[in-house]
């Protein structure tokens, strides 16, 4: 709905409405619609995504491709996985056919009940490969109970990036396995910081929760109501501690930044990330942007970007965060190459890249 001059809503009977849009959340790709039809409207039954196991049958209702009420089925492969660039949703991942047309469906349970919002695949040739990844429903419900009461969604924030702890760094901080998040920064005046977080920590535990990797802290702090009193378990030095922390409010136009996340995600041989509000200001641009961190082989190497780039649209659609691009990506055919703005030493240019191209 982003952008949109008019939005029309069809139930299932074909009636149609105007909708007013109430908010829209672009970090979890959710909007709520307003459309005035008389009631009563049929409604879904909402299940409980903690119940769900690896293994159970779920089934896609969508419109792929404009064929209305078509269905598909598979099974749940994983829960909480974390996706690049998308730092604050714990996506039920399966292997149900996903294509351009299923996003914003319901994925049902075997007992007829909405457990998630179908939201991406994650492929490398623009079609479906195996992999789909849906919004848990109480997520979504939490974000629209949210644009309801305030028409934008409010998210716990700590202050802190982090990192992956590998086997070599397990061993040096006296882990017996590598788990956890390992604080690589620490934001002066944010939560963390007046709490005592230390760069060199590693959170184990999150309010009663294990953290067992740094995809697994964002999505805990983002849905701590703000003002909250946790607990961070924390492994400093070769011991552990227990440390107090308010969880403060993440900051606006920050929430796809990765505030709470590794750096960058890589995509198209390329790490990248959005840039944050103040390097926007520094370059002119009113728009978001991703900034290219690092280069390696791959179609972005091919098409001559080089760090410092800051991609700004592709193929017509602009690119807030790794998620929007790789969106617009998916829908690119896979021997067609696509136009994609970049801005360079301050000045707006084009380059054509073809993202399913071989790596070299």
């Amino acid at each position: 709905v982003e952008g949109a001059a008019r939005i029309r809503v069809r139930l299932g009977d074909r009636r149609q409405f105007d909708a007013r849009l109430v908010g829209s959340d672009p970090a979890t790709d959710l909007a709520v619609l307003r459309i005035d039809a008389p009631a009563p409207l049929p409604t879904v039954r909402i299940g409980d995504p903690d119940r769900l196991q690896p293994g159970a049958w779920v089934a896609a209702i969508g419109s792929p491709f404009g064929f209305d009420h078509s269905v598909t089925v598979g099974v749940v492969s994983a829960k909480g996985r974390s996706l690049p660039g998308e730092n604050y949703v714990p996506f039920i991942q399966t292997d149900v056919a996903i294509n351009p047309g299923n996003s914003g469906g319901p994925l049902f349970n075997l007992n007829g009940e909405v457990v998630g919002v179908n939201s991406q695949i994650f492929s490398q040739t623009g079609g479906y490969m195996g992999l789909s990844f849906a919004i848990p429903i109480d997520l979504a419900m939490d974000v629209a109970d949210q644009l309801r009461a305030r028409g934008r969604v409010r998210r716990g924030w700590l202050g802190v990036l982090v990192q992956d702890v590998t086997p070599e760094l397990a061993e040096a901080l006296g882990l017996a396995s590598p788990r956890g998040a390992l604080v690589a920064r620490v934001l002066p005046g944010g939560p963390a910081a007046a709490a005592g977080v230390r760069v060199g920590d590693v959170i184990l535990g999150y309010a009663g929760s294990p953290v067992g990797g740094p995809g697994t802290l964002p999505p805990l702090v983002a849905r701590t109501p703000v003002g909250s009193r946790v607990e961070l378990e924390v492994l400093r030095q070769g011991s552990q501690a227990t440390l107090d922390v308010r969880v403060g409010a993440l900051p606006e136009g920050e929430a796809g930044d990765g505030s709470d996340a590794p750096a960058g995600a890589r995509l198209l041989g390329m790490r990248l990330r959005p840039l944050r509000a103040d390097e926007r200001a520094a370059l002119g641009l009113d728009e978001p942007g991703l900034l290219v961190e690092q280069v390696e082989p791959g179609p972005g190497r091919r098409a001559g970007l080089r760090p410092g780039d800051v991609i700004l649209m592709v193929d017509g659609e602009r690119t807030g965060s790794v998620a929007a691009l790789r969106k617009a990506l998916s829908l690119v055919a896979a021997d067609r190459p696509v136009a994609v703005l970049v801005q360079r030493d301050g000045d707006p240019q084009f380059v054509a890249i073809r993202p399913h191209g071989p790596a070299s």
